[in-house]
């Protein structure tokens, strides 16, 4: 297979995962990247060795023969790059959150589809290992048909040092991590047909909610309850962990903390340590996420070689992104928020 070009825009926080993550796979490179801070473009270029910097996006297009662009940057700005790639027939990965609206999401994907070039979210909680193996529990029949499911994230570690812009955003867990714990509910139990919200905010020093509870009803018949809050001190700090708790026809599966997960089912009950593991490059307690990281972007390369559709393509996260919007609808009529009335 020939090595696929690509390009980093957005050299912040969470894209040396990402060049860590292109560094270790097969048939793909980052040769160009592009940053509208001088220093962060140098810090990232000197790091990883690449030559070929950008100031502006534009420039980088004009300059490279790319195969595809991974689009690293903060939400404002995803939908003018997403559409200079389609404009330059470049396939793209944009990170999360996708857009600033359900409508700008639309416009991106429709733009993509238009140029016919694959968009992919970088939504990557659901390649976490540990994720996985639950849906492969699920996909053995194991407990049988879910009809119940509590997928989890409460924490009180401080994600503003490392990320100061998220303190002064009017919309805060919801956006930024409800968005891959919704994620994860309807990779593991199907699409929702309706959704009720309620949030709060607990630290004072913030401007949007850190605290979100959504119960949903899914379209095979399931109920989930999606939980997440950064203002929940415990005794065990479980950052980055997603616990999941799910009751089947036939059994129950527990994701608990520390990776440890329970499966009750038609065989009995078994018990694994399910432990992502530590890349030589990631660092405790980060990486479960960093290890997913490398797995979509593999998962990219794959389905670009092959022609497929990206499991957390553009069209599907569509899917995601209106429980977001669904949420933060409900939350503040306190009604439940039909999901295909937004996805017309």
């Amino acid at each position: 297979m020939a090595t696929l070009s690509g390009a980093l825009i957005g050299c912040g926080f969470f894209a040396v995962n990402q060049m860590h993550a292109w560094r270790d796979i097969e048939g793909a490179a980052i040769v160009a990247i592009c940053d509208r801070d001088p220093e962060r473009l140098r810090i990232v270029g000197d790091q990883f060795g690449i030559a070929r910097r950008y100031t502006d996006a534009a420039e980088l297009f004009a300059g490279e023969t790319l195969d595809f662009v991974d689009i690293a940057t903060t939400v404002a700005s995803h939908r003018p790059l997403v559409e200079m790639a389609a404009a330059n027939r470049v396939p793209a990965i944009c990170q999360k959150p996708f857009a600033p609206t359900l409508a700008d999401a639309k416009a991106m994907v429709a733009a993509c589809a238009e140029a016919g070039v694959p968009l992919m979210v970088h939504e990557n909680f659901r390649w976490q290992s540990p994720v996985q193996a639950v849906r492969a529990m699920l996909d053995s029949r194991e407990i049988g048909t879910p009809f119940f499911g509590r997928i989890s994230f409460r924490s009180a570690y401080d994600v503003f040092s490392g990320q100061p812009y998220l303190a002064r955003g009017k919309r805060f867990i919801i956006e930024d991590l409800g968005i891959h714990i919704l994620d994860i509910a309807r990779f593991l139990l199907g699409d929702v047909s309706s959704l009720t919200a309620r949030t709060a905010r607990i630290n004072p020093a913030i401007a949007g909610e850190d605290v979100a509870t959504m119960l949903m009803d899914h379209k095979d018949g399931a109920i989930s309850v999606v939980d997440c809050s950064y203002a929940t001190r415990l005794a065990v700090e479980p950052f980055p962990e997603t616990l999941i708790e799910i009751d089947g026809s036939d059994g129950t599966l527990r994701l608990a903390q520390g990776y440890q997960l329970t499966v009750t089912g038609k065989s009995g009950t078994t018990v694994r340590d399910i432990s992502p593991p530590l890349l030589p490059w990631a660092s405790r307690p980060w990486h479960n996420i960093q290890e997913s990281v490398l797995a979509i972007q593999r998962h990219w390369v794959d389905c670009i070689a092959s022609g497929k559709e990206p499991a957390t393509s553009g069209a599907d996260n569509l899917k995601t992104f209106a429980l977001v919007e669904a949420a933060y609808t409900g939350a503040a009529s306190r009604q439940p928020v039909r999901i295909d009335d937004l996805l017309k």
